[in-house]
């Protein structure tokens, strides 16, 4: 069978995008952090400088994804979270820019509460300001299942919901997410360094599967590194290979579960809960870069990559990429637990 070598770039053109995402994000030495970890040279992708609402990396498939509400005739958008999930303060910024409803099912106990502030500041104000309508919800270890049923309800009511899945992590979101790895190939050319590792946190798995399949594309000798941030890697890693296959199934590209590494050991207690290695990288970040990582994924994810350097995993003439899928946000709703 011929090997198929269409470029990353026209195999995502296939796809349409609505535009709310500013696209590209930039790619940047961090000169400071490397000189303070005395590691490889580090660069940082600013997915946290999509754009609308705060930015973040579910802007990225949420530009794809919801091309396809618009297109079938939604009149509302439904997706769900935690209280200060990242992803559906993402989902009601872009619902009001779009004009449309926005109900969002918010988990309550998968986590306690860890300061005073978290119920009301941070996402939870944002996605009041956006105009969302928020349902309180029992968390119950399926991610999807209220959002589901909450997609029912409208739809009974008259309503023409649109079912966006938690983390905006389904096969079409891992195919947007792929784009960051042909920006990514672009910008790393045009300055003069091939990466040897984009390292990320991971947890609803489809930002690692669009970066996986994207990078078997258009970067096979970087590696693709997921740092666990909900305490689950085996799930993880599981879910990562189920929407990269997929994803790579949409693409028409090859897919070796090989590929995927999910990095165990750095989420702390539980998902939500900073421990001192995610405190520390927040501050290293901040003091360092000017960088704003939240305490529930970026902070966790550098810190993984940190805990790496130290322990020699990339030799000091070596590249490595940070992706910041930001979260700026939710630093606001840690602000008492994190004692800075």
């Amino acid at each position: 069978m011929p090997i198929d070598r269409k470029p990353l770039t026209d195999r995502l053109a296939a796809f349409p995008r609505l535009g709310l995402a500013d696209l590209p994000t930039p790619l940047q030495p961090m000169k400071r952090l490397t000189a303070l970890l005395g590691g490889p040279r580090l660069w940082v992708k600013r997915d946290d400088a999509t754009g609308l609402g705060f930015g973040g990396n579910k802007l990225r498939k949420l530009d794809y994804v919801l091309h396809d509400a618009v297109s079938n005739g939604a009149d509302t958008i439904v997706s769900g979270g935690v209280v200060q999930s990242n992803s559906q303060r993402q989902v009601a910024a872009v619902a009001a820019k779009l004009g449309l409803a926005c109900h969002l099912a918010v988990y309550h106990g998968r986590l306690a509460p860890p300061t005073p502030e978290y119920e009301t500041s941070g996402n939870a104000f944002l996605n009041r300001l956006f105009g969302a309508h928020l349902h309180d919800v029992p968390w119950t270890g399926d991610r999807n299942a209220a959002i589901r049923t909450l997609v029912d309800d409208l739809r009974a009511r008259g309503r023409k919901p649109y079912f966006v899945p938690y983390g905006v992590s389904n096969a079409l979101g891992a195919v947007a997410y792929a784009t960051t790895i042909a920006e990514i190939a672009r910008q790393a050319a045009l300055s003069g360094f091939a990466p040897s590792a984009i390292v990320h946190c991971s947890g609803s798995a489809g930002t690692q599967a669009g970066l996986v399949v994207g990078a078997a594309v258009a970067m096979p000798d970087t590696k693709v590194i997921g740092i666990d941030i909900d305490a689950e890697p085996a799930r993880v890693r599981a879910d990562v290979v189920t929407l990269a296959r997929q994803a790579a199934d949409l693409l028409g590209a090859d897919f070796d579960e090989a590929m995927v590494e999910v990095v165990a050991g750095h989420a702390g207690p539980a998902y939500g809960v900073p421990h001192a290695a995610t405190i520390e990288a927040i501050r290293l970040a901040g003091q360092s870069e000017a960088l704003v990582l939240d305490p529930v994924y970026s902070g966790k994810g550098l810190a993984g990559l940190i805990a790496m350097i130290r322990q020699g995993r990339w030799r000091n003439d070596e590249d490595v990429i940070f992706l910041h899928t930001g979260g700026a946000p939710a630093l606001f709703a840690y602000q008492s637990a994190l004692g800075i």
